[in-house]
């Protein structure tokens, strides 16, 4: 009896995209199309939202109070949004949190192009914005890796990955550019629009296949249990331990110290956008090269890659010229998209699917953490020390807590195990006659239903760090994906 997984119905899908792979069910195109969408905005409403603040009179305390009012409630309702994610079909949360981000958009871009917001209606507007993003994360990771088999899993990820991060590209140019030339209130109107037409693809998913989930029990019960599946794996609370600082010095770099470099010393909003979408090539580059590259460690793989997360800060702290920052943020693209498909496969292999969206809040919480903080403290910060040598010490922070993590056995030791491998050593007698009775080559781990849209989860700097998720390159926040990432968008 043959246990490997059904290979997703291949049906007529909607040419949103270029031609797909042969492997790409109809499933996987819409939800493609969907993450192209919403990133393809969203990067440039996150350079909106900075000089909206800006541009009518606020300051960096003001442009990091916006930042951490829409992170507030994703922290809040994060493992909450883990918890109904399981709890319910992962596609309709993830279609109303779409809308709640349209709505929410839509209205702040009404107030810009209004002429008059104040700070605390930009506040309270960004605020349902990471509310939306809190139900939907948890509900989208695992969603994509599901819609095609264990064997392509790796693959899917990675083109998802190139997808979205060719967005990333567009979106950061083009709303650096459309900031300069129509101003901020438009710029958000289309990431409002974005948000709509993705929900309107994620409505057309196909779930026919999709069993029943069984009633489990409270809610606080899935959540303690969550909560013990991360602390049973070392490497997975370690690394979001990790991720909770890399994340909160990325976010406050690159949403509150990279405008007001940009502005003072790089020309204003549009070289800002292209150093960012110099971050999104590299991604492109670095999603190429992990369809073609399976390491053998990807923990070790990816948790190596994490150092060059210090070369942005260090760059802005110098200041490097427009050309010399695009360089660095094109590297540490390209080596994060290493750590964000090795850290999202790592965790399809280790954790069951059915506590997935659990694990994946968890993940998520621990990453954003510390990012209001951090950016409400990036104005009296540069206050108090300087900007330079505010960019400097979280360029440090970056490299300490990474050399921590390598400590961790899990993190250098744990091996990538291909699908074949589970299946036959499923029940630890790979090759032996398996007793009267049992079923043959079962495999260790349920493969997932249709229904589980993977981002960069946890650690991903490109969907929590930049979209908070935060600061950009996907700062309006995967991950995993991300996506996250992109932990970290779309």
């Amino acid at each position: 009896m043959s246990t490997a997984p059904p290979t997703p119905s291949r049906r007529p899908a909607a040419r949103l995209l270029p031609r797909m792979p042969d492997w790409a069910s109809r499933n996987f195109t819409l939800l493609t199309s969907a993450a192209f969408i919403t990133s393809l905005g969203s990067h440039g409403a996150l350079i909106a939202a900075a000089f909206a603040v800006l541009e009518h009179g606020g300051d960096a305390g003001d442009v990091g109070l916006v930042a951490a009012a829409r992170t507030i409630p994703l922290i809040l309702f994060l493992l909450v949004g883990g918890a109904v994610a399981d709890r319910l079909p992962r596609h309709r949360v993830m279609v109303v949190a779409n809308l709640l981000n349209c709505l929410s958009q839509a209205a702040f871009a009404v107030l810009v192009l209004a002429g008059s917001p104040l700070l605390w209606q930009m506040m309270l507007l960004a605020a349902l914005g990471g509310t939306g993003q809190a139900f939907f994360s948890p509900a989208a990771e695992g969603m994509l890796m599901a819609t095609v088999d264990r064997k392509n899993a790796s693959k899917a990820f990675a083109v998802f990955r190139v997808t979205m991060n060719g967005a990333t590209i567009g979106g950061a140019a083009l709303g650096g550019a459309m900031v300069a030339v129509i101003g901020p209130g438009w710029v958000l109107a289309v990431d409002a629009a974005a948000f709509a037409v993705s929900a309107g693809l994620r409505a057309l998913l196909d779930v026919s296949g999709v069993p029943s989930r069984e009633g489990g029990g409270h809610l606080l019960h899935d959540l303690r249990d969550g909560w013990r599946e991360a602390l049973a794996r070392p490497w997975f609370w370690s690394i979001v331990a990790q991720f909770s600082v890399v994340v909160a010095v990325v976010g406050a770099a690159e949403s509150v110290y990279g405008p007001l470099v940009a502005r003072d010393h790089l020309g204003g909003p549009a070289p800002w956008g292209f150093a960012l979408a110099a971050f999104g090539v590299g991604t492109v580059a670095g999603a190429v090269v992990m369809m073609r590259w399976r390491p053998k460690r990807p923990l070790l793989a990816g948790t190596l890659s994490v150092f060059t997360l210090a070369l942005p800060s260090a760059a802005l702290a110098v200041p490097l010229p427009v050309l010399g920052l695009a360089g660095v943020m094109f590297f540490s693209g390209l080596a994060i998209e290493v750590f964000g498909v090795a850290w999202i496969t790592t965790m399809h292999q280790e954790i069951p699917e059915e506590k997935f969206s659990r694990m994946s809040a968890y993940d998520w919480l621990g990453s954003i953490g510390m990012v209001p903080l951090a950016t409400a403290l990036a104005g009296p910060a540069e206050s108090a020390f300087g900007r330079g040598n505010a960019l400097w010490g979280g360029a440090v922070l970056i490299v300490l807590v990474t050399a921590a993590v390598l400590f961790v056995p899990e993190v250098r030791t744990m091996t990538h195990r291909p699908p074949e491998a589970e299946a036959e050593g499923a029940d630890g007698r790979a090759g032996e006659e398996p007793p009267a009775g049992e079923e043959p080559g079962l495999q260790a781990k349920p493969v997932p239903a249709v229904d589980t849209v993977s981002g960069p989860g946890a650690g991903a700097v490109v969907a929590a760090a930049t979209s908070v998720p935060a600061p950009v390159p996907e700062p309006g926040s995967d991950a995993a994906d991300a996506e996250g990432a992109a932990r970290r968008d779309g």
